[in-house]
């Protein structure tokens, strides 16, 4: 589709204020969030690109606003970003033509992450605590693999990481069925659900907005 060279500038500024502030929610803490505002700018790729290769003849080994997505979805499970960034690239295919970063390659390692990383969040559940050097034993594969898993959960904090002899033990932070309370962005409402339920944007029961939601901390005495 023809664009205009004010379509494309609008569209490089559009994409550049949405990675900007997937990069400050990521700074923040807020990995859903960051993946979120990185899917949206995927709207504004096309025309950045095209801008930005023909006033300043610019050479794309990745795109930001993709690889955020590559980067957390597969550690939240998040299938339907996964799949939309699948869809990205069979519609516009001069999105991977122009970069040389190998996207599609990129985007099939990062699923077969996520299948690794729903394994060792399973072994979690299952155990109370468990040895970051005993994973190859017990889920087979590649223990730098479970390593770099543990660690960015670490980060993320998802997941507590004590040393222990040379190693480290690993257990949850919280279960992502734990039942929190949580207050919609929008209007304020408090609303109580599954943890994992707030990770993302949802419908409020209130107001009607799509919102994130914040998750209180638990006051002593609070129940579940």
């Amino acid at each position: 589709m023809a664009m205009t060279k004010a379509d494309m500038e609008t569209d490089q500024a559009e994409y550049y204020a949405l990675v900007a502030r997937a990069r400050a929610a990521q700074r923040e803490g807020r990995y859903r969030e960051a993946v979120e505002l990185a899917v949206s700018s995927w709207d504004h790729i096309d025309g950045m690109m095209r801008y930005e290769r023909k006033y300043a003849d610019k050479q794309f080994v990745s795109i930001e606003g993709i690889e955020v997505v590559l980067r957390y979805a597969p550690l939240l499970f998040d299938f339907d970003s996964l799949n939309g960034l699948e869809a990205l690239l069979r519609s516009q295919r001069r999105i991977e033509k122009n970069t040389s970063g190998g996207l599609a390659d990129k985007l099939s390692k990062a699923r077969g992450l996520m299948w690794d990383a729903h394994r060792l969040w399973v072994h979690l559940e299952e155990h109370v605590e468990v040895r970051q050097d005993e994973l190859r034993r017990a889920l087979q594969g590649d223990q730098e693999r479970w390593r770099a898993v543990a660690e960015a959960w670490d980060t993320m904090e998802l997941i507590r990481r004590t040393p222990e002899g040379g190693s480290y033990r690993l257990s949850l932070i919280t279960r992502m069925d734990e039942r929190v309370l949580a207050k919609c962005s929008s209007c304020g409402v408090v609303a109580k659900a599954s943890k994992i339920k707030f990770l993302g944007a949802v419908e409020c029961p209130k107001c009607g907005a799509t919102a994130m939601f914040v998750i209180l901390a638990r006051r002593p005495g609070m129940s579940a």
